[in-house]
């Protein structure tokens, strides 16, 4: 059994679901979403809420029974509420500007680096901050993630891109390495 699996989805006020032959489409304020759905799990629409069950009996049926839960529940907030990842720059001359849909940063290079948005991905600059917003859970992620893996964060002074919030195991460097040593000559 998946407990996650048998939660129902609430639907929010103005988002609806269809089902197609063997896909799922959530449309909402936000935008439209769409996923294939496995055979092993069926979808049934109750009043205003949407709940998914196992169609068949095999070993991966709990696994399939909660990712489809998961990826609905990810759509329907999706396009009600949408997703944001805010990525924080830190370093002396580090900065991020935007360029109609394009993001540009200055990241220490010799040249700066243009980051394209993708299609239902938009960029926001806050001082040193990017704010990187969509109504695709994994395509934000993966964005995020991108930006992020053009500068990840040193553990030795901090400098780079990080996600908001995400705490850096900082090193101690040479001065505490030989502070102990020195006096032994």
């Amino acid at each position: 059994m998946s407990r996650i699996g048998k939660k129902p989805i609430e639907l929010p006020r103005g988002v609806t679901v269809e089902q197609e032959e063997g896909r799922i489409v959530v449309s909402g304020p936000k935008g439209m979403l769409s996923a294939a759905l496995h055979p092993a799990v069926t979808v049934s629409f109750r009043d205003n809420t949407i709940v998914v069950a196992p169609a068949v009996r095999g070993r991966q049926t709990p696994a399939l029974w909660g990712l489809t839960r998961a990826l609905i529940a990810g759509m329907v907030e999706g396009v009600s509420r949408g997703y944001e990842k805010k990525l924080e720059i830190e370093g002396v001359g580090y900065r991020a500007n935007l360029d109609g849909t394009t993001l540009e940063l200055a990241l220490g290079f010799s040249h700066p680096v243009r980051v394209e948005a993708p299609a239902g991905v938009t960029f926001r600059v806050e001082k040193n901050a990017v704010v990187i917003s969509g109504i695709d859970k994994a395509l934000v992620g993966d964005v995020a993630a991108r930006v992020r893996a053009l500068r990840p964060p040193e553990p030795y002074k901090g400098k780079g891109i990080r996600y908001s919030g995400e705490i850096i195991r900082r090193k101690a460097g040479k001065k505490a390495a030989t502070a102990g040593t020195g006096a032994a000559a």
